[in-house]
């Protein structure tokens, strides 16, 4: 039975909408094709008319992924121009995003598949990645190269932060991490 074109395109928001959920909590190569249709409640033969691979998939949910979180750190930074950096770093380095990695940060849950991944992939993580940095350095004092140069810092500092939070068995440890990271982040 066909569907509608606007059912079509409903179906493969939802697919993306999952696909961007499941890929940041399993990895690219922790969940196949049927799951994915599966939690967009479709069937998994239905995949391949809407995307031509799994990875074709990957760039469509990071850009879809990293696109909110651009919008998220638009909200936070202008919620409190004064301390932009404290801001992002606070909501970002938390135990509630350490926990959710399917709701959180995109590059912190699929930066290494992304780097192995293909140039589309790749390219949809760059642009959003390029976004965040333009608008952390627009809100940072200094000259522009300062402020640049302080923004990709303390993104790298952000990302690898949660990265070592998420990775450690050891809870106090972990937060610890988390704790330390915020407060490394607030003196830069």
């Amino acid at each position: 039975m066909r569907v509608s074109r606007e059912q079509a395109a409903l179906n493969r928001e939802r697919i993306v909408e999952v696909a961007a959920k499941l890929f940041r909590e399993k990895g690219y190569d922790g969940i196949g094709v049927a799951d994915l249709m599966k939690g967009a409640g479709l069937t998994h033969g239905g995949f391949y008319g809407h995307f031509e691979s799994k990875e074709d998939l990957l760039a469509e949910a990071c850009g879809k992924a990293i696109a909110g979180s651009v919008e998220t750190w638009r909200q936070r930074i202008d919620r409190n121009p004064a301390d932009p950096l404290g801001e992002l770093a606070r909501s970002y380095l938390n135990e509630i995003h350490r926990d959710n990695a399917g709701a959180g940060c995109v590059v912190a849950s699929l930066g290494p598949d992304v780097s192995r991944a293909g140039k589309s992939v790749q390219h949809a993580l760059t642009a959003g990645i390029a976004a965040q940095l333009d608008m952390l350095a627009k809100a940072l004092p200094g000259d522009a190269e300062e402020a640049r140069q302080r923004a990709i810092a303390s993104y790298a500092m952000m990302i690898g932060g949660l990265v070592l939070a998420r990775a450690v068995d050891d809870p106090e440890l972990s937060k610890e991490m988390l704790a330390a990271t915020v407060a490394q982040l607030g003196q830069a």
